[in-house]
């Protein structure tokens, strides 16, 4: 089902249950799976594979070289997974050779109006990234993360699994997951996502933990190190405990703070 005004090139891969609507452009290198539906004027290019069931909206610009200026036309890929939706006027580039040379998003992801994901990130199954928000080149969402509108997500940053970014936030560290995030400036730490976790079928019993651990890493007088050892003494049998501790551990950029009394 092609539109006749859409233009496809014919060496690209699509499948016959597929949509294209009218005057969409689709590349020599992409394949689009069953069921996804591309809609108007939507702009899919370079070496671009999409899989089944996705809804890509009118005008949106998907598989464009990256905005790095050390990109030397290398065959960076953009993969994107299953069921997501991705809305008007959205842009997602491809990786670079710097990066590995992949963009890649998950399924059941939620991309609002004019978001941007830049080269080599990484967006985890099951995200919302709502309108205007701009992550830059390299960074890592993990799975279950919602970031409100109009969020800046500076280069190499991470945001881990169920963590949420208030409106407008400015993220330039990581953010733990498990967390809530705010700050138009700098997003400093407001807490635990516990309506979010609640939402999800977590155990009161893990959130309880997930606060206790909390506080001991950012309102106790405790080196980082020392709060973890005994966070992982009094809560290590949840895995949820050991993944926010190992988040921490491994933060190359070091991860946001709360803000000071």
């Amino acid at each position: 089902m092609i539109h006749p005004s859409a233009v496809v090139d014919r060496r690209a891969e699509i499948d016959s249950s597929a949509e294209i609507g009218a005057g969409a452009v689709i590349g020599a290198n992409v394949s689009i799976g069953p069921g996804t539906i591309v809609g108007p004027y939507a702009v899919i290019q370079g070496q671009t594979t999409i899989g089944a069931r996705n809804r890509i909206f009118q005008f949106a610009s998907i598989g464009a070289d990256p905005q790095d200026l050390k990109y030397r036309g290398e065959p960076s890929r953009l993969e994107i997974g299953d069921d997501n939706r991705i809305r008007e006027f959205t842009t997602i580039h491809r990786g670079t050779e710097g990066g590995g040379m992949v963009t890649r998003i998950g399924n059941r992801v939620l991309l609002m109006n004019y978001v941007h994901v830049a080269h080599d990130c990484v967006i985890g199954d099951d995200s919302i990234i709502a309108n205007s928000t701009e992550i830059a080149g390299h960074c890592v969402l993990e799975e279950w993360v919602v970031t409100a509108g109009m969020c800046g997500i500076h280069q190499f940053s991470r945001i881990g699994a169920h963590a949420i970014v208030a409106a407008g936030s400015k993220v330039a560290q990581d953010v733990p997951p498990y967390s809530m995030v705010a700050g138009g400036d700098r997003a400093r730490l407001v807490g635990v996502n516990t309506i979010g976790l609640e939402r999800r079928g977590f155990k009161p019993e893990t959130i309880a933990a997930l606060k206790a651990a909390f506080r001991k890493l950012f309102y106790s007088k405790l080196l980082r190190d020392e709060a973890i050892r005994e966070i992982i003494a009094q809560h290590g049998e949840f895995s949820e405990i050991r993944r926010l501790v190992d988040f921490i551990s491994n933060s190359p950029r070091g991860v946001v703070g709360r803000d000071r009394d």
